[in-house]
This record gives structure tokens, C-alpha cells and sequence, in this order.
């Protein structure tokens, strides 16, 4: 036995790099007075297509899978017409870097170099030229890929949530971890992204859910994958969800706010801050660069009328109940129910809550936030008020 673990080691050991997944472990931009110049550095050479969207304007990369060793604090950002960064699992089989950009842009010169005596790494280096908006429109038209093509994604049925056993009588809870893959959400004062801390607290609320044996639990996602709005909400009423939780969390330009708040869905926002924090995750789909050309239009255009409005007063019990459960485990933000036209608390069937579990942009709830204890108190506090809101519903 102990020869052939030896073997096998060996064999592992000796397994050609093309085996694992290609990483990238650096980016780069460069400014110049004609261009600006982005750079990843990979582990293999470059396989890529390379286009651009508008409204807001992007440049978008599509690469294979890959494993992202960049540490957050590392990714370059506002430099050039870059404003801003993001990347992650587009697709199963599929990465994206999304380049948010300040105007309009061209893809000039795309370069792929070989690893030589001064870099170790593979390179794609692209030139991004400034053009004018009529200009973007006659120059943009076509996607620009490598000498080996990109693989085509294969087309699968896309999942559902599984839907409720006859002989099941237990309430669907249905957990919503915000954003994911290469929408990552907010970034807090040391670097942590939201997506993944929002996915942690999901993750510890099923497990107590679990554990207590009176409900059928439902994730949206369970993994750093990008999730469209409509999907998210289609996933609960396809599970039967008799109550749908979303996951979040804030920041915000005063560094001094902090506190965990619950909003609920209406058509005109209960304040000025509820209202621009709707329209930024209401435009996490376009941002993120997810195609949404002939999808149905059946959740993004719900309407507000009597038919929901049984589910949006359930909604406001639920939350109501939330707002009292959390202020014992934590800090709240003053009026801490808020509301606001989310488009992922629209279903008309599924009683929607979002939660903010607090601000990344505040250090010391930060660093709260991202500890174990914190995640299994507030878990804690969101299953009172779910047993709470069922004895007075079920």
C-alpha cells in the first residue's frame, strides 16, 4: 500500500500544467497620452474574445475558466479611462473581466506575449483608444478573438430550484446571497467583497435552518457564479418558497454609518438612500455584462397592483418581525424597515425581504461582519423571526 501511495504522488507530481485550471495572477494598467494599456498576466497563453458594450460603457474579456489568484487590494482601478474592475465565473467553463469605462472606447492594438527573461508569465496586453459616441457605434461592431477560439459554451437546460414534496408540509425558506461570479458587490475598507461574504452568511443560515428541522431550505447559488436578477426570483417560486431571504451588504461614502437594516418592495422608496441603493442592485445585471437580449420579460415587468398586494403585506409582517429579532442581536440603522423598487423582491407569490447585515465601509463593522460569531448571531436572530412570522402564518 505505502508503494503504491508513493506511485501515485509521483504520478500526480509529474502531471503536465495543462491538467490544472489556467490562473491569472496579475493585472495591469498603464496610461499613456494616446491609450490606456490593460494587462493580464496568465499562467497559459491567452484564449480570448474581446467586445464592447455601452449604456453603461464596457470592455468585456471572455477567457476560459480560470483560477484568480489576485488579492483584491492588487486589482487596479480608476487609472486611465478604467474606471473600475471586476471579474469572476461568467459561465460553468467560462471567465469574464468587465472593464467599466469613463467614456467611449476602442479596442486598438491586442497583443498576446510569450513568457521571455524578464516576465515568467503569458501576457494579453490591450490598447484602449478614446473615440466619440458616434464613433464607438461605427467601430465597435464586431468581437475581436484570439488565433485559437474561444470554446463555445455549450448550451444546457438551465437549472431550477427543486420543487416542494407533496408529503413535505415544512415552510420553503428560500436564501438569496447577493451578486457572485464577476459581480462582486460592494468592496469593504480592507478589500472583502460582498459576494463572498454574503455567500458565508447564507451558508451558516441554512445550516441552522437545517439543524432545526422545521424547514425546506433553497439557495439561490451555493457557489461564486453569476445569477441574473429574474433567475433569483424565478428560482423561489419554482421551489415553492413560502418566504425568500436576500443577502447583503452596504457601503456608503460616510465611513461613521453603520448598522443592519430590512427592506421590502414598494413603488416609491421610503428615502432617498433606499432609492439609489435599489437602483444599484437593480443594475447588477447590466454592470456585470450579462446578455439579457430574449429573456422573458415577465418578472422585470411586474406591476405593482392588487393581485401582489396580499404578498407585499406578508412581506412587511416578515420584515417587521426581522427589524425586532435583529435589533436584539445587533446594531440597526435609525428606521431600520425600509423600502424600495428591488427588482429581486418582485415576485408576486414569494413574501420578499432584503437584508443589509451592515456596512463593509465601516472598519470596525467590517471586521465584525466578517467574523464567525457575528454570522451564527445574526443567523440566529433571522431564525427567530422566521418561527415568529410562521406561528402567526403557518
Amino acid at each position: 500500500m505505502t508503494r503504491l501511495v508513493v506511485f501515485l504522488f509521483c504520478l500526480v507530481a509529474a502531471a503536465p500544467a495543462s491538467w490544472a485550471k489556467p490562473s491569472v495572477t496579475a493585472a495591469r494598467v498603464g496610461s499613456h497620452p494616446a491609450m490606456t494599456r490593460f494587462v493580464l498576466e496568465l499562467s497559459q497563453a491567452p484564449v480570448f474574445e474581446i467586445f464592447t458594450l455601452q449604456d453603461p460603457y464596457r470592455v468585456v474579456i471572455d477567457l476560459p475558466e480560470m483560477d484568480w489568484r489576485i488579492p483584491p487590494e492588487e486589482v487596479p482601478r480608476g487609472q486611465g479611462v478604467i474606471e473600475d474592475l471586476r471579474f469572476g465565473l461568467f459561465q460553468p467553463g467560462r471567465s469574464r473581466v468587465v472593464l467599466d469605462v469613463k467614456t467611449p472606447v476602442k479596442v486598438g492594438k491586442v497583443q498576446t506575449l510569450r513568457p521571455d527573461g524578464k516576465v515568467a508569465t503569458h501576457r494579453l496586453v490591450i490598447d484602449l483608444q478614446t473615440v466619440s459616441r458616434s464613433a464607438f457605434h461605427t467601430k465597435n461592431n464586431r468581437k475581436i478573438v484570439s488565433r485559437t477560439p474561444l470554446p463555445a459554451i455549450q448550451a444546457a437546460a438551465v437549472p431550477t430550484a427543486p420543487g416542494k414534496p407533496p408529503s413535505d408540509r415544512r415552510p420553503t425558506v428560500v436564501i438569496d446571497a447577493g451578486h457572485g461570479g464577476v459581480d462582486p458587490g460592494a468592496r469593504g475598507v480592507s478589500g472583502a467583497v460582498e459576494k463572498n461574504l454574503v455567500l458565508q452568511y447564507a451558508r451558516e443560515l441554512r445550516r441552522q435552518l437545517l439543524a432545526s428541522g422545521r424547514y425546506r431550505v433553497v439557495m439561490t447559488r451555493d457557489s461564486d457564479v453569476v445569477l441574473p436578477l429574474r433567475r433569483r426570483v424565478a428560482r423561489g417560486e419554482q421551489a415553492g418558497g413560502d418566504l425568500f431571504i436576500s443577502l447583503h451588504a452596504n457601503i456608503f461614502k460616510s465611513r461613521g454609518v453603520r448598522g443592519a437594516s430590512v427592506y421590502t418592495l414598494s413603488e416609491k422608496a421610503s428615502d432617498a438612500e433606499a432609492e439609489e441603493l435599489a437602483a444599484k442592485e437593480n443594475k447588477a445585471d447590466v454592470l456585470s455584462g450579462v446578455n439579457l437580449d430574449g429573456q422573458s420579460q415577465d418578472v422585470s415587468m411586474i406591476l405593482i397592483d392588487l393581485a401582489q398586494r396580499e404578498t407585499m403585506n406578508l412581506s412587511k409582517d416578515f420584515a417587521n418581525t426581522l427589524v425586532d429579532a435583529l435589533g436584539k442581536s445587533t446594531r440597526l440603522l435609525p428606521k431600520p424597515h425600509r423600502s424600495a423598487g428591488f427588482a429581486v423582491l418582485k415576485s408576486p407569490t414569494v413574501p420578499s425581504v432584503l437584508v443589509e447585515v451592515g456596512y463593509m465601509s465601516n472598519r470596525s463593522e467590517e471586521k465584525l461582519l466578517r467574523s464567525r460569531a457575528h454570522r451564527k448571531k445574526i443567523s440566529s436572530a433571522i431564525i427567530k423571526a422566521i418561527d415568529n412570522y410562521f406561528k402567526s402564518h403557518g
